[in-house]
């Protein structure tokens, strides 16, 4: 169900694929989408709390978003239990290795991201539409 990865700080990340991400949103897990804000209104996973990772620098281009910990400090306790997700698991791995780095305590990466999620048919929010 879950691979513990060593990350270079040392941490461990916990790393779930979809299935298991879904098991734990249904056990009170909150997900916590890290994608920009256009991906995630193009559709979620319902009840998704979307703090970007990464954003749009007009000179830069993807950037990390240097206000990420802030936003998501005042929005999440540290001992709150997360599955953290993007589009396929790269920016959410980064993500959750600052969160742990921060010590949220209960953190883990969903595998393959939001696109994982909705190859195996699970089900999506889609703003201002009927729910799959």
């Amino acid at each position: 169900m879950a691979c513990l990865l060593s990350s270079e700080a040392g941490l461990r990340i916990d790393n779930v694929d979809v299935h298991a991400a879904q098991d734990l949103l249904t056990r009170g897990h909150r997900y916590l989408d890290v994608r920009t804000e256009e991906e995630f209104k193009e559709g979620h996973v319902k009840n998704a709390l979307n703090i970007p990772y990464m954003i749009i620098n007009k000179s830069l281009g993807r950037v990390k978003n240097p206000k990420f910990m802030n936003q998501v400090l005042s929005a999440i306790g540290k001992e709150e239990k997360l599955v953290v997700g993007c589009k396929s698991g790269v920016r959410s791995m980064h993500a959750t290795k600052d969160l742990r780095n921060e010590e949220f305590k209960h953190v883990c990466n969903m595998e393959g991201g939001y696109d994982a999620w909705v190859k195996k048919g699970l089900p999506v929010h889609y703003p201002n539409k009927t729910e799959l």
